[in-house]
């Protein structure tokens, strides 16, 4: 059932602050630009957050027959192996960490992720619709704030010294219901600030805060691994709360919090923004006069969108169920490679765990540029679901050859990791940003309606119960050899493809049918009668 979002909303105070010291206001381009900055940051602290148990497996739950048999890859200092435990202090957990060390070691590790990541997509659902009827500034910080907590909470274990399998179990839960506010929060974010024109190239870049929020988390990780495992949550949780208090200060959710018109409302062509800077300014002025008091209201007349009519929009159900095979295999990669690395020979030599958090990361910079790439296809081709098939069917064959000849070398693995991470988180990329916005600013929902949050979680939140089950199912699989692991894999990106099948044909069709344009802007024949599912009818 649809709620109205008439909430009175501040002006962040950050901003307030920078209008009077500049005594003035920025244009419309200089907020965006701020808006992707802050928004970037937010999401690259929740994906640093959720690293570290990834980085610690191998830590809790170590094969203490794997050592070294040859002199380091001569990579650097970044990539040089050590012991599996640096320093005295830890000889202790040379040995795993109880409750995680036993013969169901890695099964325990797997329900710990099961654990985040089912609250997690079950907080989506309430998130998503959460976010469309409060405050996104206050809503995105209390969840940051909220996940530092509880992830530090998490690294308190060790220095605490407790072995109660459900401690570590509850942390994570509620660490997954906190951030659950982070995906639906930002994305609503981003398409109240940005129209449609180029939106995939601009979320594919923007995007790269996944793989950068990966990257940094590993490497912080595993930076302070020597000095205790619970070093390894405990300052990637500081570092989403520094993040919060950011998103605190200067992010503003909507246009018209800081006096712009709603960037997906239809605005008549005598009332659209010039764009000429100094028109942006003098609109600036105009909203300083409504915001000398800090205080905004809402949306105007708009109300959020239940979850069940958000579902009838077209190309929600299909695009869910195919983010939910493809998170399984990206999530996989995310909670599991460390642990993969450390325990497959590579190049006749085992990597010790600081080594393997670090090499991991490389799969993270693949997938930067499998966002980007993905992004500026579907832009240009306009066809988003056959730009997310066609990467997750290439995802398949990277995989199996990164299983087969990525023992070879570690020069052989960082580039086969690299490509898998470009083809795997190509698809998860544009799914969870263009495609979401898109369907969230649908035809279906113009004018009074705003879904943009809403249909995200339905989205995000269908995919995390995929990104739940295969870390779990890696658990137990990674018991039987990796190859069983792999095969999962496999399969999940090919259903997650044939699930788009429908939406394929759809646009394929619709290209087929397009007129075609001459040079002087005429078309020689009248447009279609039929539309694609995806694309707005304003």
């Amino acid at each position: 059932m649809a709620g109205n979002s008439d909430t009175v909303r501040q002006t962040p105070p950050g901003i307030l602050l920078i209008r009077k010291i500049r005594g003035k206001d920025w244009s419309l381009t200089t907020y965006r630009y701020i808006i992707l900055l802050i928004t970037f940051i937010a999401y690259a602290c929740y994906h640093a957050s959720r690293k570290p148990s990834s980085i610690v497996k191998s830590v809790l739950c170590p094969d203490p027959l794997k050592g070294p048999k040859k002199k380091p890859w001569p990579i650097g200092e970044f990539f040089v192996r050590q012991e599996f435990v640096g320093l005295d202090r830890n000889v202790s957990t040379a040995k795993g960490w109880d409750p995680f060390n036993g013969t169901h070691g890695t099964s325990k590790l797997g329900e710990i992720d099961l654990a985040f990541l089912a609250c997690y997509s079950v907080g989506m659902f309430v998130a998503g619709h959460l976010g469309d009827t409060l405050d996104l500034r206050l809503f995105l910080t209390t969840g940051m704030v909220g996940s530092g907590i509880f992830v530090g909470l998490f690294g308190m274990g060790y220095f605490l010294d407790i072995h109660a399998f459900g401690f570590y179990l509850i942390m994570q839960m509620v660490a997954g219901l906190f951030q659950a506010t982070g995906w639906p929060s930002v994305v609503a974010v981003i398409g109240n600030w940005f129209g449609k024109r180029k939106r995939g190239l601009i979320m594919g870049v923007w995007n790269a805060h996944t793989s950068v929020g990966n990257i940094s988390g590993s490497l912080l990780a595993a930076s302070v691994l020597d000095y205790g495992w619970g070093w390894s949550f405990i300052l990637p949780g500081a570092s989403i709360v520094m993040g919060g208090i950011i998103v605190y200060l200067f992010l503003a959710a909507y246009p018209e919090d800081v006096g712009f018109p709603y960037a997906n409302d239809p605005i008549p062509s005598s009332e659209r923004l010039p764009n000429d800077e100094e028109s942006h300014m003098q609109k600036g002025k105009t909203a300083a006069v409504e915001n000398n008091s800090g205080i905004r209201y809402g949306s105007g007349s708009r109300t959020s969108v239940g979850l069940f009519q958000a579902c009838l929009i077209p190309g929600v159900i299909p695009f869910a169920f195919c983010l939910f095979f493809a998170k399984l295999v990206a999530y996989t990669f995310l909670y599991w490679l460390p642990f993969y690395l450390s325990q497959t020979e590579i190049g006749g030599e085992y990597l010790s765990v600081k080594t393997a958090g670090n090499l991991s990361t490389l799969f993270d910079v693949g997938g930067i540029f499998g966002g980007i790439i993905a992004g500026y296809i579907s832009d240009k081709l306009k066809a988003r679901a056959t730009t997310a098939a066609t990467f997750m069917y290439a995802a398949i064959p990277s995989m199996l050859l990164y299983r087969t000849y990525g023992s070879v070398s570690q020069t052989v693995n960082i580039v086969l990791m690299m490509v898998a991470g470009l083809f795997v988180n190509g698809p998860y990329a544009l799914i969870t940003t263009a495609v979401s916005a898109d369907l969230g600013t649908h035809s279906s929902v113009r004018g009074d309606s705003r879904a943009l949050a809403t249909v995200t979680a339905i989205i995000d939140g269908t995919g995390s119960v995929g990104a739940a089950l295969g870390p779990l199912l890696t658990g137990f699989l990674s018991t039987q050899g990796w190859d069983a692991v792999f095969i999962m894999l496999m399969v999940g990106a090919l259903i997650a493809g044939l699930l788009l099948s429908r939406l394929v044909i759809a646009e394929i069709t619709e290209k087929i049918r397009r007129p075609v344009t001459t040079t002087n802007g005429w078309q020689n024949n009248e447009a279609p009668a039929t539309q694609p599912l995806l694309r707005d009818r304003s």
